[in-house]
């Protein structure tokens, strides 16, 4: 074992292999007998395929690039493909990225367009597309801009006919369903075809603090009837919604404070964990019926496994396997269950459970280990004491390197990751680029501060009107313990996060002296300007919620915001931007340096084309990653071998 500073230990995870493993598989289905998802490829221009497994075990890419298989509808996007069988071969409808456009592929010749292109706005978008072969149709969420600004759009549920008679004609969309809410889900089709469900919201409220759930009656024709509410409200959140092989109607709601799964309004599996979560895509699932009754479900608290539940009973019997985190994507197809799981130890899968025999097997994704797993890091669940002795969960990451260590007297710097969201939370998964720094010797912390979800609704109303406070204090009191046991040198603490977690960054940097430096990226910095027409329609009203109306406490949105306060920033930062982003527009990082020039403090801003919210592109994480260790190189005084130096300005 050789000994070297903390944050210099040479290591075979470079940013360019984090960047090349970044990103999961998506949107599980079935095509026939075959499990279909969709794939990042960050070398390909952070483009996703979409990739099918055969009846041998092969696997290929149905699309080549530059096909692009990813809505925007509401900017996070939705399931943007479906498929069946049909004449004994696959047919395929996807959304194009570059035109949002709905494509029909038959896996002959060219991709066909069904939708056409609308210059208003955001023009036309399309999610949770069901095909209706039966009646030539393919049913979706439509989001339509009627306008240049972001809140100029409506939201319908339509078909699309099968043939291409839209494709340059818009008036051949038919809309099924009326405009009573804002937000709408894909309509789910009860086994007889009579009933239609989906879930709609409206502002001020996100799906996670309030929906409800919408039936009708379905004609042979395939008209809605009248539709009406049957649950859900302002202070219960349905997330999904589905329906039995017998014609029962599923759902999750958290009315008890815990998303749990109902049955024609009764509950199944009464228990204080989670079987849904945040709906930040339309179409995730976190429960899947199965034709013979049990129901595969992803749950737990603080964690999500992939289980079976009997409705019976209540029992669930979770699967076999070394996946303790399971994503909200479930597909089903006979007693065949397929999911994607991760680990500690093991990158995001695709999974398949046979649930006749009780056997779990990976069969697209596989984890392959691309260095010495010695190399990965070695977590602990952990649970502090913040202020007014509240709790707060987070992971923490010791430094781990199997043939370096530091000097017996040296503690090690430690990096606070902040997640995105807040209404979020950070999954306990193998991640390389988590693995880049403690691999040569810094220490990370994720926190799920109070607000987060997977531990029940009054967890997570901890955050209402007080983001800016809670998840900044939940953060400094992780970081403080962490000093306060000597597992972390106090003065080389940073924090870090992108979107909402680079708001929390930021402000954490603006109202504490807890951290050295700090990475801000992609992030939420002025306030008013965010919830009055910066940002997009579905967070629109977001900070209602996590601040308080504007119009009521305008004062609490300028002392919160971090642009209305650089002269509190004297840590040195790392500022990070996609230029396309338009969740969080370049605008408020403009209006943060402004007010930072001249103030002596070092930093560093980097602004990405093409990039939007969130990086996708290799190039773009390689050097966002080794600029970030840079920062803390300077500022921990350390030298990490083969990293290009960051310039930094004052």
């Amino acid at each position: 074992m050789r000994t070297s500073a903390y944050g210099s230990w040479p290591s075979p995870i470079d940013a360019a292999l984090a960047a090349a493993h970044d990103g999961h598989p998506e949107y599980v289905g079935f095509v026939g007998d075959e499990a279909w998802w969709t794939e990042p490829r960050p070398t390909e221009g952070g483009r996703r395929t979409l990739v099918r497994r055969r009846a041998d075990g092969t696997q290929e890419s149905v699309l080549p690039a530059p096909w692009n298989v990813r809505s925007r509808v509401i900017e996070y996007g939705g399931q943007p493909w479906a498929g069946v069988v049909e004449d004994s071969q696959p047919l395929l409808v996807f959304v194009h990225f570059a035109d949002q456009r709905l494509y029909r592929y038959d896996l002959l010749g060219e991709p066909r367009p069904l939708t056409p292109v609308s210059s208003v706005g955001g023009g036309l978008r399309w999610a949770e597309p069901q095909l209706r072969t039966d009646l030539g149709e393919v049913w979706c969420v439509l989001e339509e801009f009627t306008g240049e600004g972001p809140g100029d759009v409506r939201r319908v549920l339509a078909a699309v006919p099968l043939d291409g008679s839209a494709a340059e004609d818009r008036h051949a969309v038919r809309e099924l369903a009326d405009e009573r809410h804002r937000f709408v889900s894909g309509p789910r089709l009860s086994p007889d075809g009579r009933r239609a469900a989906w879930l709609g919201w409206d502002h001020p409220r996100m799906p996670w603090d309030g929906t409800e759930l919408v039936l009708a009656e379905v004609a042979d024709d395939g008209t809605f009837g009248a539709p009406r509410i049957v649950a859900g409200g302002p202070e219960e959140s349905i997330a999904q919604v589905d329906w039995g092989f017998d014609g029962s109607l599923l759902y999750a709601s958290d009315r008890t404070g815990w998303w749990n799964l109902y049955r024609d309004h009764r509950p199944l599996c009464v228990r204080e964990e989670e079987f849904g979560g945040p709906l930040w895509k339309l179409g995730q699932r976190w429960f899947a019926p199965l034709e013979s009754g049990p129901i595969a479900v992803v749950h737990g608290r603080g964690a999500a496994l992939l289980g079976v539940l009997d409705p019976e009973t209540g029992e669930v019997v979770d699967a076999a396997g070394p996946w303790t985190e399971f994503t909200s994507t479930l597909a089903v197809h006979g007693e065949r269950i397929v999911g994607v799981g991760a680990s500690p130890r093991s990158a995001h899968e695709v999974v398949e459970l046979d649930t006749r025999t009780g056997r779990a097997r990976v069969i697209g994704a596989a984890h392959d280990d691309p260095v010495d797993p010695a190399h990965y890091p070695e977590p602990q669940i952990r649970t502090f004491t913040g202020p007014v002795g509240r709790d707060i969960h987070a992971h923490i990451y010791p430094p781990h390197s199997p043939g370096w260590a530091a000097p017996g007297d040296e503690l090690p710097p430690y990096v606070i990751w902040a997640h995105g969201g807040p209404t979020s939370r950070a999954p306990l998964v193998l991640d390389l680029e988590i693995a880049y720094f403690t691999s040569r010797g810094i220490g990370v912390a994720e926190v799920n501060y109070g607000g987060s979800t997977g531990y029940g609704r009054e967890y997570r109303n901890r955050l209402r009107e007080q983001w800016g406070v809670v998840d900044v204090e939940d953060c400094a009191a992780v970081a403080q313990a962490l000093a306060d046991e000597g597992t972390a040198d106090r003065a080389r603490l940073a924090v870090r996060g992108g979107s909402a977690g680079g708001w929390t960054s930021a402000a954490s940097l603006v109202t504490t002296d807890v951290y050295a430096c700090g990475t801000i990226i992609y992030p939420v910095l002025d306030l008013a300007n965010w919830g009055s027409g910066e940002t997009h329609d579905f967070e629109s009203r977001y900070l209602e919620t996590l601040v308080g109306p504007l119009a009521e406490v305008p004062a609490r949105y300028a002392e919160r915001s971090p642009v209305e306060h650089a002269d509190r920033i004297t840590a040195p930062f790392l500022l990070m931007q996609g230029l396309a982003d338009v969740i969080c527009p370049p605008a408020g990082c403009e209006r943060l340096l402004e007010r930072m020039r001249g103030r002596q403090v070092p930093h560093a801003y980097l602004a990405f084309e093409g990039e939007g919210h969130g990086f996708r592109r290799a190039d773009t994480m390689v050097r966002a990653l080794e600029s970030e260790l840079s920062l803390y190189a300077q500022v921990f005084g350390i030298d990490p071998p083969g990293i290009p130096t960051l310039e930094l300005t004052k």
